[in-house]
């Protein structure tokens, strides 16, 4: 049986759009009762999707990207 959701979001952006439209849809109060369960597994994905990638910056920025700026620094000191 095929699935009734959209396509999962390849971005961010994509991903939030998604969330946000399923929220607004779910917020009118115009979505048919037999339509919230898949909107709501829908705003599950999207969220995991924006989560996982808000934690793969947050992992960049306190580890590796940090790192690297230090070694370059300790090099420049080095250097004198």
């Amino acid at each position: 049986m095929a699935s009734m959701t959209e396509p999962q979001p390849t971005s961010y952006r994509e991903a939030y759009a998604r969330l946000s439209r399923i929220a607004a849809e779910l917020e009118s109060g115009e979505a048919d009762l037999d339509r919230v369960l898949p909107l709501l597994e829908e705003a599950r994905a999207a969220y995991a999707q924006c989560r996982e990638r808000i934690e793969a910056v947050r992992a960049v920025l306190a580890g590796d990207w940090a790192d690297d700026s230090d070694a370059d620094e300790t090099d420049t000191d080095d250097a004198e």
